[in-house]
């Protein structure tokens, strides 16, 4: 069983600090390291040089934007991706899960339904770095 404390990491993407700080705080609350980004760009280095083991981003950034982000990933890696994003349209969220992300939480969101749906991720995300090994 995977549990929140085990270190996990966690990288953050979004261009509203207010979001980005009040994630890390509570990510890290439960155990997880975290690094953060404020868009795409910033966010791909941050991910090539740390390597996360989750990655949440919003879609709307400037520079590169969420479903860009989520390609250029999934194009390395089958890291969980979790997009946060205000836009609930279906288009939008068919985009987004077309694009690579595996899961969708629309803004405003409760902390607890994203710290599951984080361990959820991370579940699925040991499961396929285990089959890969």
């Amino acid at each position: 069983m995977m549990d929140a404390a085990d270190g996990s990491r966690g990288l953050v993407v979004d261009d509203e600090p207010q979001i980005t700080r009040v994630l890390r705080t509570v990510l890290v609350s439960q155990g997880y390291q975290v690094r953060t980004a404020a868009e795409g760009e910033e966010a791909l280095s941050s991910f090539h040089e740390w390597n996360p083991e989750l990655v949440i981003t919003d879609l709307y950034m400037p520079h590169m934007d969420g479903i860009e982000l989520c390609r250029r990933i999934r194009a390395v890696s089958t890291v969980p991706i979790i997009v946060l994003s205000v836009k609930g349209e279906e288009r939008t969220k068919v985009e987004a899960l077309d694009s690579g992300a595996d899961d969708y939480v629309t803004k405003p969101f409760g902390i607890d339904e994203l710290l599951a749906r984080v361990r959820a991720a991370l579940r699925r995300g040991a499961g396929t770095a285990a089959d890969a090994s």
